[in-house]
């Protein structure tokens, strides 16, 4: 997008870059805390030794976290640190967020053990077993989680151009050189068909397998380098409209570069998903965190926000083995990053209904990875089994 980086995640309140759809909008019921208005009940009293940040317009959570804590990848800890913020999506100018902790000197942090600290745990008063799973579950509730796992990025893959290219592909492998030349031999000529055309006796290469990549010094390679072995696959239609969305583009692993020649290299496979074959292509490796957020409750059936779904999002691609999907499976929509959609988001999933009736809410996904017009995302929770073509409507 033209508009720098920003997770739909970390939303600035307040402020809209694309038309959004009522779910995507900021909550309605503010009140006035102070000077400012807010959704939220920001704490009147701060901890002494708290960094704190005043928002501002502009601000967002990812930022915040790349200019205090040094890496914008870890934004959920300055959510994690003010829980009266309930929608990562919004944050409001005056509002104050701990972004950190002040260092204070050896002898001042003993004496706030001594003075704070003892006094307030002699002073608690006990809790029952209830409580303390009530405290548990409250807790659970507001504390980030992963999404997904890395596998569910790294393992999966994306929907991409038709015809992509590629800075390099995987030519052959060690094993090409232990197949016996059998088509040379004229006693065998009459056995050649049963070893077909295969120039390998190992056709899925493994982790610890050995290959030889194009390209070399002169594609850029050096040793050490990480690439990531991608194949292309069907080309993609949607389940509704039948358009051609793209291609599937599989993610079949890594390979780790030893050696390079000026235009070949040696790599090692140091990750295998479902097997490295003689043929695919390389691209860089950039590595992709797991996103983090809190797990939204589902949203009630019984209260559907939308009857109209016709332009919404939609379910377009999934193992081809399955034909309903459930939790925990990884599935691919027709948005990304042009359309304002990033890792972190949440959608809540709806089938149509045939009879006219307001659309029925079977599940939740939420978003692990984006590319420009597509997305990889995971069901974190269904009611029903979840069908390609479904509609989402972002919580």
């Amino acid at each position: 997008m033209a508009l720098r980086l920003r997770f739909a995640a970390f939303a600035v309140a307040l402020v809209v870059v694309v038309p959004l759809s009522a779910a995507d909008r900021p909550p309605t019921e503010l009140h006035l805390v102070g000077d400012h208005w807010t959704a939220w009940n920001p704490p009147t009293e701060l901890p002494p030794e708290a960094k704190i940040h005043i928002v501002v317009r502009g601000d967002t959570l990812w930022d915040l976290a790349r200019q205090y804590l040094g890496n914008p990848y870890l934004w959920p800890q300055i959510w994690e640190r003010n829980q009266y913020v309930l929608d990562a999506h919004w944050i409001y100018p005056g509002d104050p967020l701990v972004v950190g902790i002040e260092v204070a000197p050896a002898e001042a942090v003993g004496a706030l053990a001594i003075e704070e600290v003892e006094p307030a745990v002699a002073a608690a008063a006990p809790s029952s077993p209830e409580d303390e799973d009530a405290d548990r579950r409250r807790q659970a509730r507001l504390t980030p989680v992963p999404l997904g796992s890395e596998s569910d990025i790294y393992c999966s893959g994306y929907i991409g151009e038709l015809d992509e290219s590629f800075p390099t592909t995987v030519v052959g492998s060690e094993y090409e050189t232990l197949v016996p030349r059998l088509q040379a031999l004229e006693v065998w000529s009459t056995t050649r068909g049963a070893y077909g055309n295969t120039s390998t006796v190992k056709y899925e290469l493994d982790a610890g397998d050995i290959l030889y990549v194009d390209g070399g010094r002169a594609a850029g390679l050096t040793p050490g380098a990480l690439l990531v072995v991608v194949e292309p696959k069907d080309e993609v239609r949607h389940p509704v409209t039948r358009d051609v969305l793209g291609r599937y583009y599989a993610y079949e692993g890594r390979v780790r570069i030893l050696t390079v020649q000026e235009d070949r290299a040696i790599a090692e496979i140091v990750q295998s998903c479902r097997g490295v074959h003689v043929g695919a292509h390389l691209r860089p490796f950039e590595p992709e965190p797991v996103p983090l957020a809190r797990r939204p409750t589902p949203r009630p059936f019984n209260d559907p926000t939308t009857n109209d779904l016709t332009a919404a999002p939609a379910i377009v691609l999934a193992d081809s083995s399955l034909f309903t999907l459930g939790e925990d499976h990884v599935v691919y929509i027709d948005r990304g990053e042009s359309d304002d959609v990033y890792p972190g988001d949440l959608f809540t999933i709806y089938r149509t209904s045939r009879l006219g009736m307001p659309p029925v809410a079977v599940g939740e996904l939420a978003v692990l990875s984006v590319k420009s017009r597509s997305a990889t995302a995971k069901i974190i929770q269904s009611r029903y089994p979840v069908h390609l073509g479904d509609r989402l409507e972002r919580r």
